[in-house]
């Protein structure tokens, strides 16, 4: 039955693609979904309030992504940290999230950054003692330590060597190798200029001397870019040993089938929606065909670009949006009400491009909440 969106006539699919949980371990690569937030939609709070959960529909969200054999990386960028979830709120998600992923063996590893410091000017003792907090949190809950980028920070460093000097604190801490997160500000603004220069070669050289420096502390980099050839460059120029997770949700198939010289592991927020899809064409390319590997996933870059344009950083509203479509939770509503921050138009077409991919498990429930919800926001035509 057609289904008039704001685009025009769309005729849904009838079936979905078939992608069932279980499977062998993802072999070939080490793959983590940036995983979002379920808000509790009857939680009687004002603006001003902390952010209310719904435990239970977050939590369900995780065993889905490890059913399927993706880690998940929590309280990060997708699960609105700073847009939304305070300190807060993140280190009770980490804790919980931590205690889940022991219990089903799930891959898990999440934010480490310093969003508990109050508003206003902090000096660099006072950021390293934040990321010292949060760092401590990570360890004692089981979970890899991802190194975030900090506002904070990109406020109070003076020089590319103020980076070097607190990563180098950090690093010695920590017990086990960390993966270093490199946001770019389409993200968020306020990281504009991180590493010390708002030249990105001179940023890059910064971030892989804090690398070459303490390479047996690093795990992996995640680089959220959006810019293939740079990160590219950043993989060749990594100590042995070191990965590279791959945050570019433009070009993540090429990036991560990789070329002749190397390739990228994943950790993506678009991997959110794409989960069991994501999860299926690894392990294709486990079996050695890259072609396969591609067929899958490439047809899938549209969704993302579309969910991800600017400005980039509400791309959760249309990542929150198609699991609701998806039957992930029972409503659109998310912490911080960030589902007002992306177009009826906006939504209508994720939903079509998602269908079209047959990411809905039941795609008769997507087309009857795109249907309410077009007649809720937009009325009827």
């Amino acid at each position: 039955m057609t289904i008039h969106l704001p685009q025009g006539r769309y005729e849904p699919r009838t079936t979905p693609l078939d992608l069932a949980p279980g499977g062998a371990p993802l072999a070939s690569r080490t793959v983590f979904s940036a995983a979002h937030v379920v808000a509790d939609p009857y939680a009687d709070i004002s603006p001003d309030s902390p952010a209310a959960v719904d435990w239970d529909a977050t939590l369900a969200f995780r065993r889905h992504l490890w059913s399927h054999g993706l880690g998940v990386a929590e309280a990060m960028d997708t699960a609105q940290r700073g847009m939304g979830l305070d300190w807060a709120g993140a280190a009770e998600l980490i804790r919980r999230s931590a205690a889940e992923a022991r219990s089903v063996g799930g891959a898990i590893a999440c934010g480490v950054g310093t969003d508990q410091l109050p508003a206003g000017p902090a000096t660099l003792a006072e950021v390293r003692s934040a990321y010292e907090e949060q760092l401590a949190l990570v360890e004692e809950s089981g979970a890899q330590a991802i190194l975030m980028a900090s506002r904070a920070l990109a406020a109070a460093a003076k020089s590319p060597q103020d980076y070097l000097d607190t990563y180098a604190h950090l690093l010695r801490q920590a017990t086990e190798p960390v993966i270093l997160h490199w946001l770019g500000p389409m993200f968020d603004p306020a990281l504009d200029g991180y590493w010390g220069s708002t030249d990105l070669d001179a940023a890059t050289d910064t971030f892989l001397q804090v690398i070459a420096e303490h390479p047996d502390k690093v795990d992996g980099i995640k680089i959220s870019l959006l810019d293939a050839e740079r990160e590219i460059d950043v993989r060749r120029r990594l100590p042995g040993g070191v990965r590279c997770y791959t945050g570019d949700d433009f070009n993540y198939p090429e990036l991560i089938a990789g070329d002749d010289r190397g390739f990228s592991h994943a950790l993506l927020g678009i991997f959110d929606p794409l989960g069991p899809l994501a999860a299926h064409a690894v392990r294709v390319l486990d079996t050695g065909d890259t072609k396969g590997f591609r067929e899958l996933l490439d047809p899938t870059v549209e969704l993302s670009r579309h969910l991800f344009q600017a400005p980039t950083r509400y791309y959760k509203t249309g990542v929150v949006f198609l699991a609701w479509l998806a039957g992930h939770q029972d409503h659109f509503t998310m912490v911080g009400g960030l589902q007002s921050a992306r177009s009826l138009p906006h939504l209508a077409k994720a939903y079509e491009l998602a269908d079209t991919l047959g990411l809905f498990p039941d795609p008769e429930r997507a087309e009857s909440r795109m249907r309410a919800f077009l007649t809720v926001n937009g009325g009827t035509r």
